[in-house]
């Protein structure tokens, strides 16, 4: 009976949410002046291959997915537009109800290698898999807490250490492979401890009155990242989200020390915590708004969140592609999130989209993989890239949405030194070149898509 009532309650809920969704909480990007490069030379590489990649997926999965709600957000206690809770229920109701979706949360249609495969034909190169979120439950089989994925409604299932199967299919397909994490944990005691209301998304207690508290709560992340770091193969990516929690707060620089002893190399992102240990930047839900010469990252999703949405509005292939050649110019790469459904598959529309970036990138990707920045890098709806030699520069046309393509693309700057190839079908271009301004002529049987040509640069 409680079972059904869950049920029911999620889904009255869901169908009492359509007017209330929102984009979540958004951090902010650390400051160009923050950044710090890495010493290590592991490091360095890693971030190099990383760079290389260009596309990415992050897939938020857990509580939230059941409701489709922002995240586990409505948990705390904080007069948000986005986070409001839907319902009637008091806070405390609420918060018992959300920890008790662990009882319902059973994704029996989990696919993890149906997920690399769509992935994959998207031409995505790196994943990170969000293996807690803020809520504190867990994607793993961990061993220091009982509110886990492995534990309740599917436990049964021989793929109850979810992200270990995730981490597995993507790593046969050649993902470079990332383990989201949340410092902060709002269903450890020793985070929101019971004795005290939870006001808002900080601890619920003053650290220095009970350091002792504080002191479990940073052993149970330090035991909890190593088991990740240790117990789940090579993984290339830390990506520590929930910036309210300082690195000095857990001792960080310990902590990666002692998991870099078993993954070499590490890239470790702390968002928004400025320093050593943000090996990149993460803007949310933007693109800077300049060309930047260190390694950084804009997170934006595919509908407008970042977990699954029952009433979702989508990007269109053409805008993500758009952003794609954005953000590459700009010397960044792009990570697309994708919520699955509470059952474990990705929706079809989602797919159904992917597979058109992919189909482009599949003939056009010459133009973001591998590529780096060159100082001309826009003109109107151009970007501009540059092979990692400068030999070979690229020109993409972000085509805007419910527009046509143009029958010439015109240019300053970044003259072409020989022949002009259109990658969209791999023909030759017309080039004209008067008073420094290019001219491509693009008559022939060209897709209405975003158009990229490639020419020497000298």
């Amino acid at each position: 009976m409680k079972k059904t009532f869950l049920i029911l309650l999620a889904l009255g809920i869901l169908m009492s949410t359509a007017d209330l969704r929102a984009q979540a909480f958004v951090h902010e990007q650390s400051k160009a002046s923050d950044y710090e490069w890495p010493t290590d030379p592991a490091v360095l590489a890693k971030l190099d291959n990383w760079q290389d990649c260009k596309f990415g997926v992050l897939f938020h999965w857990g509580l939230y997915s059941v409701p489709g709600i922002v995240e586990s957000w409505a948990l705390c206690s904080e007069d948000h537009e986005w986070n409001k809770r839907p319902g009637e229920m008091a806070y405390d109701q609420w918060k018992n109800w959300y920890w008790d979706l662990k009882r319902v949360f059973n994704p029996v249609l989990f696919d993890p290698d149906g997920w690399a495969d769509i992935m994959k034909e998207a031409g995505m190169k790196y994943m990170i898999f969000t293996s807690k979120h803020h809520d504190g439950f867990c994607m793993f089989d961990t061993q220091y807490t009982d509110f886990s994925i492995a534990q309740w409604a599917f436990k049964d299932n021989p793929r109850r250490d979810v992200a270990r199967y995730v981490w597995d299919s993507f790593r046969k397909k050649g993902f470079m492979l990332g383990c989201y994490f949340s410092k902060p944990d709002w269903h450890s005691e020793w985070f929101w401890n019971p004795y005290f209301a939870t006001p808002n998304r900080h601890p619920n207690y003053k650290k220095e009155r009970y350091p002792e508290w504080w002191q479990n709560f940073e052993h149970y992340v330090h035991n909890q990242v190593t088991e990740l770091m240790t117990g789940y193969g090579p993984l290339d990516i830390l990506w520590l989200d929930g910036g309210w929690v300082k690195g000095p707060d857990i001792h960080l620089d310990e902590l990666l020390a002692k998991v870099r002893e078993a993954q070499p190399g590490l890239i470790a992102v702390d968002r928004t915590a400025r320093g050593r240990n943000e090996n990149y930047q993460t803007p949310e839900q933007k693109i800077p708004a300049t060309q930047l010469d260190y390694p950084w990252e804009s997170c934006v999703t595919l509908t407008k969140n970042w977990g699954w949405d029952p009433h979702p509005e989508y990007k269109s292939a053409r805008a993500v592609i758009d952003l794609l050649a954005e953000v590459t110019a700009k010397g960044g790469s792009l990570l697309l999130g994708v919520g699955p459904r509470p059952d474990g598959l990705i929706e079809e529309e989602a797919t159904r989209r992917l597979k058109e970036v992919g189909e482009w990138l599949g003939r056009c990707g010459k133009a973001i993989y591998s590529t780096r920045i060159t100082p001309n890098y826009n003109e109107g709806n151009i970007w501009f890239t540059a092979d990692k030699d400068g030999k070979t520069i690229y020109a993409i046309y972000a085509l805007p949405e419910g527009e046509d393509l143009p029958a010439t693309l015109e240019w300053t700057g970044n003259i072409p030194q020989g022949t002009v190839t259109i990658l969209n079908n791999g023909k030759k271009a017309t080039c004209s070149v008067k008073n420094g301004k290019v001219t491509i002529s693009l008559k022939g049987k060209l897709k209405n898509e975003p158009v990229a040509l490639a020419f020497p640069n000298r």
